[in-house]
């Protein structure tokens, strides 16, 4: 194994420093900031010499930094205040990538500027992430897998195909996780609680509505179907949506068929039929010409904003 150049002490000499100052951010001295003193002295200077061609070739400005821990912080937190420190890429193209990589931790990121963002989506950052890097650094191959990832990033960059990346390891030796497959592996558990929420409680309303409606319940049964079968597989995954549909296959037809044995139910039917409208939970039915709508005693109302948080790009562990 090679010995290390002195020149590479420098770095951790300034980000010693920069602690002892008060201050968790490290000074930017290269395209390449090992912190954490994991990279020899050939793969620096070959990682360095990739990114500055790159650089001159396209104005994208690629920065990779390691440090040894982040002592219990947040490694999305810790990019994005890193990379906004540091001013990564152009100003007026905001295209920058800031790698990171922290090997006590075992997890990686990379951070992608606003001008980026369409290149290097979050799915491609995260695959680069699982197929390039995640592999190399289990096996302790530090090196390896960060030359893999930047050359990955530089290729997606500069409009490469990387066919390896389209399937993660998992699918390619026959194996499927449940919580791993499809676009649901690149989101972060809180976006999945997010959007699970959002999904989850559109549908679910309807199917509760459904499943209380004398009438137009079984409508709304057929046409539920596609939306359990394809909305959660963006959250748990296609097995996940799989079973989810099944369970609603089963769960709404029993469920209804043992209401309608209710009073309540039969009042409702009932009330359908001669009074033109029916009461149950708070929701009012009327029927019309050709079937039954509902109203509820209060309306409310779905209302978003718009912003954007510059926190683009992906996260992975080993």
């Amino acid at each position: 194994m090679s010995k290390k150049s002195p020149l590479a002490i420098i770095p951790v000499i300034l980000f010693w420093s920069s602690i002892a100052w008060g201050t968790d951010i490290p000074f930017l001295t290269g395209r390449v900031n090992d912190y954490a003193q994991i990279l020899t002295p050939e793969t620096n200077r070959l990682l360095t010499d990739s990114l500055k061609a790159h650089e001159v070739r396209s104005s994208d400005q690629v920065v990779v930094l390691t440090v040894a821990s982040l002592n219990g912080g947040n490694i999305e937190d810790y990019a994005h205040t890193v990379f906004n420190e540091w001013k990564l890429g152009q100003k007026d193209k905001n295209n920058g990538i800031l790698i990171v990589v922290v090997p006590d931790d075992r997890c990686m990121r990379i951070e992608v500027g606003y001008g980026l963002e369409g290149t290097m989506t979050d799915l491609m950052a995260g695959r680069i992430i699982r197929n390039m890097m995640t592999p190399k650094f289990k096996d302790g191959d530090y090196n390896g897998g960060i030359v893999d990832g930047v050359t990955a990033v530089i290729a997606v960059l500069e409009g490469g195909v990387l066919s390896d990346m389209e399937t993660n390891e998992d699918e390619a030796s026959g194996k499927s996780n449940f919580l791993d497959t499809g676009p649901a592996s690149d989101m972060s558990v809180t976006q999945r609680i997010l959007f699970g929420c959002f999904i989850f409680g559109i549908i679910g309303l309807f199917t509760f509505i459904g499943i209380i409606t004398p009438g137009v319940g079984w409508f709304l049964f057929f046409f539920l179907i596609p939306f359990w079968a394809m909305f959660p597989i963006a959250v748990v995954g296609t097995r996940g949506a799989l079973i989810c549909l099944v369970t609603y296959l089963v769960v709404f037809p029993t469920v209804k068929l043992f209401l309608k044995r209710t009073e309540w139910y039969k009042k409702a039917r009932k009330d359908l039929k001669t009074k033109g409208h029916a009461s149950v939970g708070g929701f009012s039915f009327s029927s019309g010409g050709s079937g039954s709508s509902w109203s509820s005693g209060s309306s409310s109302g779905f209302s978003g904003g718009g912003g954007s948080s510059g926190g683009g790009g992906s996260s992975g562990s080993w």
